[in-house]
């Protein structure tokens, strides 16, 4: 049955060489528009801040209008210091200090090594009703040379001017014998645009670990 289809609408199929006109050479070309084997990503690396005994890991510069949501990815951010919290804070347009004003919730599950703790609880402690300190990201991690936080904080529509900023993240974290899995969300409370993000842990430094800004495709 094969052999006998040499043609489809009158196009002859030997070998597949093209499909209604259009040469399909190693997948180089569909329908006219290049195609080299590798779909795009939504994903546009803008900067990577890399920790060594850092106070604050910040982007000063590349938070615009140019895309929609902005998503930073964490990787082995370890302390200087023990059960220290992983957090940030904004700025505005024009504005200092990394002081703006959130509203936000926080939850974590928690298990151990041994298996004898298993919670799912709500943190009060890490969430704020209009604060202006450092936002908690996740409720603490070890110092030992195995223990860090990796994780993705996403800010949405940075660069409006008519909404609030809502912010969503997630963050898995080591601290002695626990995993730690820490979700927080909220907004900031202004209309204002904002432009630059800074990191930090609750007290004392960064001490090593690295921090990529992306930007989202709107499209």
């Amino acid at each position: 049955m094969a052999n006998q289809i040499a043609t489809v609408n009158g196009i002859a199929i030997a070998s597949i060489a093209n499909i209604n006109g259009i040469t399909d050479a190693n997948l180089a070309k569909w329908n006219g528009r290049e195609f080299t084997g590798t779909l795009p990503d939504a994903h546009t690396l803008i900067a990577t801040a890399t920790a060594s005994a850092s106070a604050t890991l910040s982007f000063t510069t590349g938070i615009d209008s140019t895309y929609d949501a902005y998503e930073f990815r964490f990787t082995n951010i370890h302390p200087s210091d023990n059960g220290n919290y992983f957090k940030f804070q904004v700025n505005a347009v024009g504005q200092t200090g990394f002081n703006e004003v959130i509203t936000s919730t926080h939850f974590r599950a928690v298990h151990n090594d041994s298996n004898s703790v298993e919670v799912l609880e709500y943190e009060a402690g890490a969430d704020q009703a209009q604060g202006t300190a450092y936002q908690t990201l996740d409720t603490g991690v070890g110092n030992d040379n195995d223990q860090s936080i990796s994780g993705v904080l996403t800010l949405y529509a940075p660069s409006s001017t008519t909404y609030v900023k809502h912010f969503t993240s997630r963050v898995s974290s080591h601290y002695t014998v626990y995993s730690r899995d820490s979700y927080a969300a909220g907004y900031i409370n202004t209309t204002a645009a904002i432009d630059e993000i800074s990191f930090a842990m609750s007290s004392n430094n960064i001490d090593a670990g690295v921090i990529k800004m992306y930007g989202i495709a709107k499209a």
